[in-house]
């Protein structure tokens, strides 16, 4: 690898994107996925391998960039990278040091490592704050950019959010400044840009849109190289893409997989390699890869599944068993005294289709006992909601008790209907380390479902069909409490996802204003409930969790 002249990497037309999965901090393990696709593509004839937003640390570092240790680890591992991809250029993201006043002391910026060494470094400008971004929290801006010239061309380096200002394509901006724009205007006549964009449904084709409306505005290529994998509550897809200056894709990467992809930056041809069409089979990608990661850079091998025999813990235990392989999978059925004998056979059917371990514990003694201890306190009150949340937490604690005992995470089974009008309970359904389908609505949990089935029938068709049922008093049923999940999960998307009021949602979802403002007041006073949920997965416009910070204790006017 080494005593290679820059002149003969410098020269070369084709360009490699490296669309790795890194863990946020660890260095090593990221060092070597950087410097292994870099030696792959310069066996392959690149010159250049571009790698995502902050690779050499992971992405969102978050508060970790305030540490000296994590900084100093930083810095270590590309200078690593640099003398172990000597003979072909690396662009990668890492942290440096910030020269500003504004009390920050890093800023997220790009590297091109040469001949063993850091030959250009460009910082970006753009900051994200709004969504699950906060990066104005933790770094300092760029207050200029510049290019740089690499095989005939000058190359605009850009960083993520500094290719989403583009005034052509955006009725409204975020910024003043567009730097793509800026490096144009300076020159620059190829635009490079590595991300770290995290999905969620219709991101992919906004993404392409958006890179293709910079490409003909300024009648440049685009390069566009993103993080795949999965990181707390955030999935990136990967997804990369190169448009010549007409705007058309000439090369891409697949979705929720790495992958290393080639083009020639002269004739602007390369490889497309397929990535996922349908909504479903996004969802469900983005759902497994970011529960097999959550799991696994979490230290964690085996998860646990409660199995109703209801349609969210077969959707779960479905994905969980496709994330990290049966063999890792724990089923465990738990009725209780209004349990039907269908759902305990729904569960035990599911299990024996996925090829997952099954276990039964009654909760019925236990419920019964709490009853007992708690009937003189309680002096003859009235049944309610009390006595079916007790069933609910005998559950949780069994399934922690398992958690406990073998190491493994409890995976909850709540959808994002359920969570948003508080249709669960804290300590019993909501228990668990991970709510993989939290930002999943119930019509969508259906949708999932069937594409699942259409794969591989697994699912048991009563779990399907049967009416949506918490078994916690005789013949209860979800719509008693709730409107039609059709109903429910429109205003949902309308009053979460985009911010409409009451009026406007009952006027254009032509559902009763009533209806809608019982809904409303539902979701806000469960904001207590949400904000002690176990952190989910991401695959929404707007997810609950820390992309959507509203205060508990507050009056909303409806």
């Amino acid at each position: 690898m080494a005593g290679h002249s820059s002149s003969l990497y410098t020269n070369a037309v084709k360009i490699a994107l490296g669309q790795i999965n890194p863990t946020i901090g660890d260095f090593s393990g990221n060092a070597t996925k950087i410097i292994d696709f870099a030696r792959k593509a310069q066996a392959a004839g690149a010159g250049l391998i571009l790698f995502p937003e902050l690779s050499v640390c992971g992405y969102p570092p978050r508060d970790l960039v305030e540490r000296h240790s994590f900084v100093a680890h930083n810095r270590e591992s590309v200078q690593r990278i640099a003398e172990a991809t000597r003979g072909i250029a690396v662009i990668c993201g890492m942290v440096t040091p910030a020269k500003s006043e504004t009390g920050k002391a890093v800023m997220n910026s790009a590297a091109l490592l040469m001949d063993g060494k850091i030959a250009f470094v460009q910082s970006k400008m753009l900051l994200p704050t709004y969504d699950v971004f906060d990066e104005q929290r933790n770094f300092a801006a760029a207050t200029a950019q510049q290019t740089f010239p690499f095989c005939g061309n000058q190359m605009a380096l850009t960083i993520c959010e500094d290719a989403w200002n583009d005034k052509q394509f955006w009725p409204k901006r975020l910024y003043s400044v567009d730097p793509v724009e800026a490096l144009i205007r300076a020159g620059g006549n190829f635009v490079l840009n590595i991300s770290a964009s995290p999905f969620w449904i219709g991101k992919r084709e906004l993404r392409r849109d958006m890179l293709a409306s910079i490409a003909r505005q300024h009648k440049a290529p685009v390069v566009m190289v993103n993080q795949v994998g999965g990181n707390d509550s955030l999935v990136f897809d990967g997804s990369s893409l190169a448009l010549n200056a007409e705007g058309q894709v000439i090369a891409q990467g697949k979705s929720f997989e790495e992958d290393l992809i080639f083009f020639d930056s002269k004739t602007l041809t390369g490889e497309m390699h397929e990535q996922m069409e349908s909504e479903e089979a996004s969802v469900y990608s983005a759902l497994v890869l970011g529960t097999r990661d959550y799991m696994h850079k979490c230290g964690f091998q085996k998860a646990i599944v409660g199995l109703s025999g209801g349609i969210d813990s077969a959707l779960t235990a479905t994905i969980a068993t496709d994330a990290v392989g049966p063999e890792n999978v724990i089923g465990v059925g738990m009725p209780g005294p209004y349990s039907s004998p269908g759902s305990i056979a729904d569960a035990r059917a599911l299990a024996g289709n996925l090829g997952i371990r099954f276990e039964i514990l009654p909760i019925t003694p236990v419920y019964e006992t709490y009853r007992q201890i708690l009937n003189p306190v309680f002096n003859r009150c009235p049944e309610d909601a009390t006595e079916e949340n007790i069933q609910s937490r005998a559950r949780g604690t069994m399934l922690m008790a398992l958690s406990n005992k073998f190491g493994a995470i409890v995976l909850s089974t709540g959808n994002k209907s359920e969570l948003g009008v508080g249709y669960c309970t804290l300590y019993g359904d909501m228990a668990g380390g991970l709510a993989v389908i939290s930002d999943v609505s119930k019509t969508l949990v259906y949708r999932l479902s069937h594409y699942v089935n259409s794969r591989r029938p697994v699912i048991p068709q009563a779990s399907l069909e049967k009416p949506p049922s918490a078994e916690l008093r005789p013949d209860q049923k979800d719509s008693d409490s709730l409107p039609a999940y059709e109903v429910l999960d429109a205003i949902l998307e309308d009053y979460v996802e985009q911010s409409r009021p009451a009026e406007r949602i009952a006027n254009e979802q032509g559902i009763p204003i009533e209806t809608v403002t019982k809904v409303i007041r539902m979701i806000e006073r469960s904001e207590y409930k949400r904000q002690q949920a176990a952190p989910g997965l991401k695959v929404s416009a707007k997810a609950f969790g820390y992309g959507r910070r509203f205060p508990i204790a507050a009056k909303t006017e409806i």
